[in-house]
């Protein structure tokens, strides 16, 4: 069978096993997903011990530390899929849901009712989490998945989805709500994308070229983000103590991922105070500055900053330092180099808090807070499938209820259109 058919056969199963989803109860979709989470605590060892081969891989391959970072299962990484998965099981199902259901003068009653997307095809790189999160949602959601993973995490992500499927089977629901595409063929990526019969939204998260490919080639509907440069304001009335803390925090806890701080804007009345601190606090976490002119001299071991580098997604320890006028300037700055992703602006001026919230284009805009809360687990979400910029349907993090459509529904009761 050439790689074409088989992957129509995968979603040929996948469509089966989704439509056959549809007669479970929330009670089974949750004994599932509490399952999943029992498999993958109790195979720990087992789930390492296929991730230590993808890292010596990634490693002879001279892969950076970021990658190595992404692709690592450690016990709490484990732990995390496990409690994700639980925190989803917790959510209330959003299938069925219906609202805004009212009379109509004619005495039908009309509404909108949550149903699944149905089949999504998730193709991403590095992260073997991904597997299990996006198994859990669209699980919960009604959806079938399939797999798609990059081949520098291809043990870890197969021995994760061979819990996930037995967890199915114990709860009695089909196997095939959950594939794995077992080839790294690069050809597989561009058959998943252009499945209609088979596939209705594609999901990709990993690098650019990656999400940049699919958004040029697929004749799918995708929910994506293409970068994460996110951005920390400090205003003229940003509190020292709360800029300190969350400019270092978005840029430091974790470096390698799409909502960590790419660039820290610095109202020029903060120059004085602030911009020293700051600056000294990330160098010594091992972050190189790039300056703007207004900022160089004041940041020793700077160098200087170019307009190539406001555009860039580090995705390491690099971070960009720009002085703006004011906060107009600031928002100017954000929304041509920003890539709609995650902004924060430090201040107690409500005003101006306000105005950021309103005036920023992105998927999450936040007030006195790091960028790393853009997330799902942290949104309350369980746990997300991706993070959207889209315009259409869902922004930000895709939790249980982004996977879902709202159709309408008509209830009468043998009336008729006169």
């Amino acid at each position: 069978m050439d790689l074409r058919s088989e992957l129509e056969k995968i979603g040929e199963r996948a469509r089966s096993a989704q439509r056959r989803l549809q007669s479970a109860d929330s009670a089974a979709k949750d004994c599932a997903l509490r399952s999943m989470a029992t498999f993958l605590r109790r195979d720990a060892d087992h789930l390492q011990r296929a991730n230590r081969k993808d890292l010596r891989s990634a490693e002879e391959a001279g892969k950076d530390a970021a990658f190595i970072d992404r692709l690592r299962l450690d016990e709490a990484r484990i732990e995390a899929m496990a409690k994700g998965l639980e925190e989803i099981a917790a959510l209330p199902d959003p299938v069925g849901e219906i609202t805004d259901l009212r009379y109509r003068p004619s005495g039908i009653q009309v509404g909108r009712m949550r149903a699944p997307l149905g089949v999504i095809a998730m193709i991403y790189e590095s992260r073997p989490n991904v597997t299990a999160d996006a198994s859990g949602l669209c699980v919960k959601s009604g959806n079938a998945v399939i797999l798609r993973g990059g081949s520098e995490s291809l043990h870890s992500n197969l021995a994760i989805a061979e819990r996930l499927r037995a967890a199915l089977g114990k709860a009695n629901l089909p196997l095939d709500l959950v594939q794995y595409v077992n080839t790294a063929e690069r050809e597989a990526v561009g058959i998943l994308i252009s499945m209609d019969r088979h596939v209705d939204v594609v999901i990709p998260r990993g690098g650019k070229g990656l999400i940049a490919r699919i958004k040029a080639e697929a004749t799918i509907p995708v929910i994506m983000h293409l970068d994460g440069n996110c951005h920390v304001y400090v205003d003229a009335d940003a509190d020292p103590r709360k800029a300190l803390k969350v400019v270092v925090n978005s840029k430091t806890q974790r470096l390698g991922t799409c909502n960590t701080a790419e660039s820290l804007l610095i109202h020029q009345e903060r120059m004085d105070d602030l911009l020293g601190p700051i600056a000294a606090a990330l160098q010594e976490k091992g972050i190189e500055i790039r300056a703007c002119e207004r900022s160089l001299p004041r940041i020793p071991g700077a160098i200087a900053a170019t307009a190539e580098d406001y555009a860039t997604e580090y995705l390491g320890p690099i971070i960009s330092v720009k002085v703006v006028d004011d906060l107009d300037a600031a928002m100017e700055h954000i929304n041509r180099y920003g890539s709609q992703h995650t902004e924060s602006i430090i201040t107690e001026n409500y005003t101006r808090a306000r105005r950021f919230l309103r005036e920023v284009d992105a998927s999450s805009v936040m007030v006195n807070a790091s960028t790393r809360f853009a997330d799902g687990f942290e949104y309350g979400l369980g746990a997300e499938i991706g993070i959207s910029t889209n315009r259409l349907h869902v922004r930000g993090p895709v939790g249980l209820e982004g996977l879902t459509l709202q159709k309408w529904i008509v209830l009468g009761d043998g009336h008729i259109r006169s």
